[in-house]
């Protein structure tokens, strides 16, 4: 049977069951009420109803517990039977009171039925819901343990499942860690290639670096040994044209002052001398009768001649340093 077909005979249950409970107290309300008048004091002959309407009012609680009772598979105790059979008798007493008083079996007869009516449906709508809660506890606990155990093997499948991924994983991490050290080697290698590679050209470099200052070395020396040469050279020169100048110069001043001018080549030695001996430019027109402006030309040939011979010629690795 489906849930919903249970849902549905539940809502028949409750439905006839409160149809009947709402039947009989309306009609017992209305059958205890003239008993209740006619028994009451002159004057609150308008509390008739409220006896009937507590003793049914009972009875609506005992239904409704019951139902939620039922529902919920609990029990009450004995207490909650109490009640509902005192309840009943006391309905069933109210409504055949009248007639009882007459003595109107046909009437007791009659005013017992809705009240009986209504104990025996409470009675049977417990038992039915009971029944009813039993039946879907007993399912639901099949229905409970049908599912744990599908949760069972879907965990079951689950863990499995996750074993096999976790050893992928493990396969594909360590097949990763073995191509990274792979790799790793690889690169090991191909640094340890190229520092082996530097060492060489740093070597080479060296060797290289260290031939240049060789070669650079023995150019330099060459170089000094020339200039130092020349330098000899230049002091030996200057030591003998001093020697010469001054003989010059002794000549020229026992010489002394030109009558007359002298031809050119003997007036350009006289220059010569005399701007080597270091005379004056006024003495060497004395001596040579030539103008002053002559003389001082060729002073200055002779100091541009001399600073030419002693100026000392750039070396290849000046202009190597200066480019």
């Amino acid at each position: 049977m489906s849930p919903a077909q249970i849902r549905s005979a539940e809502r028949a249950l409750t439905a006839g069951t409160w149809a009947i409970t709402f039947g009989a107290v309306l009609y017992s309300v209305l059958t205890v009420t003239p008993l209740m008048a006619g028994h009451t004091p002159a004057g609150w002959e308008w509390t008739a109803p409220i006896l009937p309407l507590v003793v049914d009012a009972a009875v609506v609680i005992v239904v409704r517990m019951d139902a939620t009772l039922a529902r919920l598979n609990g029990n009450g105790g004995r207490w909650p039977v109490v009640l509902r059979w005192m309840t009943g008798l006391m309905t069933v007493l109210l409504n055949v009171g009248l007639s009882a008083l007459y003595r109107d079996a046909v009437g007791v007869a009659v005013h017992a039925v809705a009240p009986l009516l209504l104990i025996v449906t409470a009675e049977t709508s417990l038992a039915y819901r009971r029944a009813i809660a039993t039946a879907l506890a007993v399912r639901e606990h099949a229905e409970r343990a049908e599912r744990e155990l599908r949760e069972q093997r879907a965990e079951a499948k689950r863990q499995e499942e996750r074993a096999e991924r976790i050893a992928r994983f493990e396969a594909a991490d360590r097949a990763e860690r073995e191509r990274r050290e792979h790799d790793a080697r690889e690169a090991d290698k191909q640094r340890e290639h190229e520092a082996n590679m530097a060492r060489e050209a740093r070597q080479e470099t060296a060797r290289r670096e260290a031939a240049e200052r060789e070669e650079q070395n023995r150019r330099e020396a060459a170089e000094r040994a020339e200039r130092e040469r020349r330098e000899r050279e230049a002091s030996e020169r200057e030591r003998r044209e001093r020697e010469a100048a001054e003989r010059t110069r002794a000549e020229l001043l026992s010489a002394g002052p030109a009558v007359e001018r002298l031809p050119e080549e003997r007036a350009r030695e006289v220059a010569t001398a005399a701007v080597a001996a270091g005379l004056p430019q006024r003495q060497a027109v004395e001596l040579t009768g030539w103008s002053a402006g002559w003389i001082a030309s060729r002073y200055k040939e002779y100091i541009a001649a001399r600073l030419a011979l002693h100026a000392v010629p750039t070396t290849t690795n000046d202009q190597e340093q200066a480019a």
